[in-house]
Parts: structure tokens; C-alpha cells; sequence
């Protein structure tokens, strides 16, 4: 969204217009279930958290100040609520991962790796890969899940992710690294033991 735009829906939803709202949420409901859906790891309660983050939106507008983008200060709203529902799902034993197969490409983006480390043509190397690929996306701890679905799935900058997370561009860096090596490492065990052997034939 322009800054222009931006600057414009910010002013109507803080006259709590609802057709500013309707606009909110027709501008960013699937990246926000992207992000939430890829960090909570469940379909169902990626669509509450998703619900929850443009209500908290509409009802906390007033304290958004301009310091930066408007979709920075959503993208915190929405990562910070994804993984409170995470450390409430963990303690109620409840977290359940529901295959990501079942959720529309118009939802979710494919790719939850970024390049240098690893990047695996899932097209090429068949379901079986994108399974293990998703299994390992959700044995990533909460705050290297964090930074590779936004760094990886919705291609932000260090500095935008810094600003999200508010964490030091250094600090991203080194989770985004970390994240992916574990992530390659995952994908390469489970492969590998269950992969096609290259011997037989």
C-alpha cells in the first residue's frame, strides 16, 4: 500500500470509520493469516488470530503514532498475538499442526526457505519433501519460526523485521542464519532417511 493510501486509511480508522475497516481488512487479510498461520502452525486458530489482530487494530489505532509504517505496526500486532496463542496452546498440551496442503496458495505462500543456506525446488522433489519441509518449519523454536516466515514467506527486509520483532538487524541476522542451517539440517536427516535410495534400482 502507498503511503499516501496508508496515510489516508489511518486517518479514517481513527474516526472509526467502517468502511476504513472493511478496506483494512480486504488490503491485508491474507498476509496476516500468512504470517499468523505459518508461526501458530494450525488453521483454525490462525483464523482467530487473524480475527483478533484487526480488532486489536481498530480498537488501538489511536496509539499508532507514524514512527513507522502502518504495516510494521500491524505485522508486531500480528506476530506478538500469533506467538502468545502459541505459549497458550503449549501450555494447554492443545497444539495441533494441521497440513498445510489443505490451505489455499491464495493463503499461504510455498516457500518457507530464503536463498544462501538452502532452497529446494519443492515442485521437483514432490510432496513427500514438502511434508518434512513443513514438520520442520514447525519443530523451529518460536522466535526462528518468527523470523524465517518473515524474512522467507513474506520478504521483508532486516530492517523491517527488526522493527517487528523490535530486536537489533544483528540480532535478526543471527536467528535468521541459525533458522535456516536447523532447518537444512532437519530437511537433510528426515530426506535422506526416508527418501528414494539412490541404489536401488
Amino acid at each position: 500500500m502507498r503511503k499516501r493510501r496508508e496515510r489516508k486509511l489511518v486517518r479514517a480508522l481513527k474516526r472509526r470509520d467502517e468502511d476504513a475497516f472493511s478496506e483494512l481488512v480486504n488490503v491485508y487479510q491474507h498476509k496476516v493469516f500468512n504470517v499468523v498461520y505459518r508461526i501458530v502452525g494450525d488453521r483454525q486458530e490462525a483464523e482467530d488470530v487473524a480475527q483478533e489482530v484487526f480488532v486489536a487494530v481498530f480498537k488501538y489505532i489511536d496509539s499508532f503514532r507514524g514512527e513507522s509504517k502502518f504495516s510494521t505496526w500491524l505485522y508486531r500486532i500480528a506476530t506478538n498475538r500469533a506467538k502468545n496463542r502459541v505459549k497458550y496452546l503449549a501450555r494447554r498440551s492443545q497444539k495441533k499442526h494441521q497440513d498445510i496442503d489443505d490451505t489455499p496458495e491464495s493463503k499461504v505462500n510455498s516457500n518457507p526457505f530464503g536463498g544462501g543456506v538452502f532452497r529446494p525446488d519443492e515442485k521437483a522433489l514432490g510432496n513427500e519433501l514438502h511434508g518434512i519441509i513443513k514438520e520442520g518449519l514447525a519443530a523451529l523454536s518460536e522466535e526462528h519460526r518468527t523470523v524465517i516466515v518473515l524474512r522467507d514467506v513474506e520478504d521483508m527486509t532486516y530492517t523491517e523485521i527488526a522493527e517487528v520483532l523490535e530486536i537489533a538487524e544483528g540480532t535478526v541476522k543471527s536467528r535468521l542464519y541459525r533458522a535456516r542451517v536447523t532447518l537444512k539440517e532437519y530437511v537433510e536427516s528426515r530426506y535422506s532417511s526416508e527418501g528414494p535410495s539412490e541404489e536401488a534400482s
